[in-house]
């Protein structure tokens, strides 16, 4: 091209590229925070044709827009959606409100195949919510899906629909079965219109997963936490939990309902979420008493392998420009299937000192320091025991909750 023609041509284009850059996309105006999460295991639910299933989360932010992902991240075959709608929750159990209901899409599309390996994220959707607003989000799967993605330990009450496509129904069919687990359903996101909003994801294990914390009661400590915060008119921070019951540092398997691995899975459940500002972290107790629990004494690790691992969370996550938060392990000694050793609790009490005095993290949550029994410190209190010396109760978790100082996620 002559001189004289490009410059001609440069004349004639650079008006037009201004012009187009300029405006923001509705998308980029939002701003993204995380509002729920429930992270996936490797498949190990029932197999789905022609389902329906409703679910319910308790969104701990709200917003003036929602997006949904959905999971096939550890699945083996393509995952077809059929539909997908949202709404807010009717007065019987497992209804909703028709008024409410609103039709999610996909890249404008009722439908979606997620290959394995993926997630789906949806369209935005109109649809304005506080904080700890419940949801009612209803899925179709058309056709056979194999052993279902799942998080076992929902601790919330879901409807299965063997009807075919009843999402825009007000109640599903008398014949429709419960569960307690999710399916396929992984995050809830909501924009906001302050800039300044983040979202604090909490890394853990069962305690921070709510097991045996009451079914449709959300009293798990993240959503305390989330009440906490409402309570203090932060309307700007949201709260995704990724926990999951029996889950590792360092290793995923023979137990899929455990896995993946929290080193394997930070991108994923931690990194992929909007304006992630704080990572709590409170794992390795199960890196400690799996090899007993289960058998496996291959996979037996010591404190300084738990404690590396912790050190590549830390380090990834502050790498994303992400402040972290270091939670001590509480006590485990009880009746929990032989979970506990002398040698396990002295595993503990290493992470613990290295948690507390190592200066790794941006800061520290004392749990133990809040539950333990002062005069038996292997012990939790018993007013805070579920009973096999291993979980919290409500309470123990709402006391938990109540000790963090608010003013970390500023």
């Amino acid at each position: 091209m002559r001189t004289s023609t490009k410059k001609n041509f440069l004349k004639q284009i650079i008006p037009f590229v201004f012009t187009v850059s300029i405006p923001l996309s509705e998308a980029a105006q939002s701003h993204w925070i995380g509002s729920w999460g429930a992270s996936p295991v490797f498949p190990v639910g029932q197999d789905m044709n022609q389902n329906t299933i409703r679910q319910f989360v308790t969104l701990s932010q709200g917003g003036e827009k929602i997006q949904l992902r959905f999971s096939n991240e550890t699945g083996t075959q393509p995952l077809m959606i059929g539909a997908v709608t949202i709404a807010r929750p009717g007065a019987k159990p497992g209804s909703i409100d028709s008024k409410s209901l609103k039709q999610v899409l996909f890249g404008g599309q009722k439908n979606i195949i997620i290959p394995p390996g993926a997630p789906a994220l949806s369209d935005p959707i109109d649809f304005n919510v506080n904080a700890l607003d419940d949801v009612a989000i209803s899925l179709y799967l058309p056709q056979r899906t194999g052993l279902s993605i799942v998080h076992p330990n929902g601790e919330q009450t879901a409807w299965i629909d063997s009807n075919g496509n009843t999402t825009a129904n007000e109640e599903l069919s008398q014949t429709a079965t419960t569960s307690t687990m999710r399916f396929y359903l992984s995050r809830v996101e909501v924009a906001t219109d302050q800039q300044n909003g983040g979202t604090i994801v909490t890394l853990g294990d069962s305690i921070t997963d709510g097991y045996s914390s009451g079914v449709d009661m959300n009293q798990r400590w993240p959503d305390v936490l989330a009440k906490r915060l409402k309570q203090a008119n932060i309307n700007n921070i949201g709260i995704v939990n990724a926990g999951i019951s029996g889950n590792r540092i360092l290793n995923d398997l023979p137990s899929g309902q455990n896995g993946p691995s929290s080193l394997s899975r930070l991108d994923r459940d931690v990194l992929s979420v909007p304006n992630v500002r704080w990572l709590v972290i409170m794992q390795g107790i199960n890196d400690i008493g799996h090899s007993n629990f289960d058998g496996l004494t291959k996979q037996e690790v010591s404190a300084d392998e738990i404690i590396n691992g912790w050190k590549q969370l830390i380090s990834r996550a502050k790498n994303q420009g992400i402040k972290t938060y270091c939670a001590t392990l509480t006590p485990f000694k009880g009746e929990f299937l032989n979970f506990y050793s002398e040698k396990g609790e002295e595993k503990r009490q290493a992470i613990n000192t290295w948690i507390r005095t190592s200066n790794t993290c941006d800061a520290v949550i004392d749990f133990d320091a809040v539950i333990r029994d002062d005069k038996k410190p292997q012990y939790i209190k018993a007013e805070f025991d579920v009973g096999d010396g291993l979980h919290p109760n409500a309470n123990g978790l709402k006391a938990m909750a109540e000790s963090i100082d608010i003013n970390l996620f500023n």
